[in-house]
């Protein structure tokens, strides 16, 4: 179920830290500074909640690294050996003062993307002299290359959702009668029960709301004779630290297809494999995406692939490397990425192919092992 804590995890946040550091110093930044996002609990193992306080990792190129924190925060932090200290502020500091002591004199500065935009403004008040950028060019490359332990946590999580999607092609989850919303929620419960710590989507799109990619479930019927899109995924391993993803779509048919969803799924169970095949180390991410979307373009069904093939997930959902045109960086060893094209046709139907994959030199190894074909069910 939930993967066990890294092996001597101190020596893993100390290890990332330190090639933090050395990435800051190829980028001449003097500071990195990081508050809530999915940096922190990658890099400290501490997820920081989204308060109107101030929380924040100083983190200098030649200097030990400080968690500004609120005391009454501080309780929940568990400190790493010496890989940072902790410095609690009281209601009455000021801590983006404290912040900007910590830093110095730092000419140039990288700070989380999700930073609040009231501390930044309030932290280039406060260092007038720094120049800031984005500290994702910093943390972000080095997040998307999973280490053995990463690897092994998306593969449990993986494992536990195609666990839930065995169930829905079996014809085990119900669906005619019931509420997109109410298969959502039941999504949800299995997602937990299958030992994630939180439920991050669960998609549930019936019949022409397949059509839109990110669908909201709600108070729509299910019924028979329609497609039924489900994506959904969890964070698992949270209490060990660092919680790492899952995400998975799989289609099932309530009946007997009509010919133009068949057509349509056979195409695009063609480009998901075609992509997956593709993503072999050293490959432009952008010729992933074109592996698969020159098929469905080929087929009759390029203008309703309406999205990138994929994202980078880990830490979180969403992250880099991104699988989409234009992007020429090359696959390495270790990325974790998902494969997902899809057909959305307005009014009529949508349908969605997804896994995780990860880079390997022996080439792709998809985590998710569910079976690939349009299921139908009885509903």
């Amino acid at each position: 179920m939930t993967p066990n804590p890294a092996p001597d995890a101190n020596q893993t946040y100390h290890d990332r830290l330190a090639r933090v550091r050395q990435a800051m110093v190829a980028s001449d930044i003097d500071t990195v500074l990081l508050s809530v996002g999915a940096e922190l609990p990658w890099l400290i193992g501490y997820e920081a909640m989204p308060l109107e306080r101030l929380t924040m990792l100083v983190v200098p190129a030649d200097g030990d690294a400080s968690l500004v924190i609120p005391r009454l925060e501080a309780a929940r932090v568990t400190e790493r050996g010496d890989a940072f200290s902790v410095v609690p502020w009281n209601e009455t500091e000021d801590p983006v003062a404290i912040v900007a002591d910590l830093m110095g004199p730092a000419p140039r500065a990288a700070i989380g993307d999700l930073t609040w935009s009231r501390f930044l403004l309030a932290l280039q008040n406060a260092s007038p002299a720094t120049t800031f950028s984005a500290a994702n060019d910093i943390v972000g490359p080095l997040r998307a290359r999973k280490d053995a332990f990463e690897i092994e946590a998306l593969r449990a999580a993986s494992a536990a959702v195609d666990r839930i999607a065995v169930e829905l092609q079996a014809g085990n989850i119900a669906l005619v009668g019931r509420t997109e919303a109410e298969v959502s929620a039941d999504l949800g419960r299995r997602i937990v029960a299958e030992g994630h710590d939180r439920v991050n989507f669960a998609i549930v799109a019936a019949g022409e709301n397949a059509a839109s990619p990110h669908h909201e479930a709600g108070s729509r019927v299910i019924k028979s004779g329609e497609i039924v899109l489900c994506d959904f995924g969890g964070t698992m391993g949270v209490e060990s630290g660092t919680g790492y993803c899952s995400d998975v779509t799989r289609c099932v048919h309530i009946g007997e297809p009509p010919a133009a969803v068949r057509e349509a799924y056979d195409a695009l169970f063609e480009a998901q494999a075609a992509s997956v095949a593709a993503a072999t180390v050293g490959t432009p991410l952008e010729d992933i995406d074109a592996a698969g979307r020159n098929i469905l373009e080929a087929a009759g069904y390029g203008e309703y692939f309406v999205h990138r093939t994929g994202h980078g997930i880990g830490v979180e959902a969403h992250e880099d490397p991104y699988v989409v045109a234009g992007n020429t960086n090359p696959l390495e060893v270790g990325h974790a990425f998902s494969v997902e094209p899809g057909i959305y046709i307005e009014g009529q139907f949508g349908m969605r192919l997804e896994d995780i994959v990860v880079a390997t030199e022996n080439g792709p190894d998809p985590l998710n092992r569910v079976d690939h074909h349009l299921a139908i069910v009885d509903g």
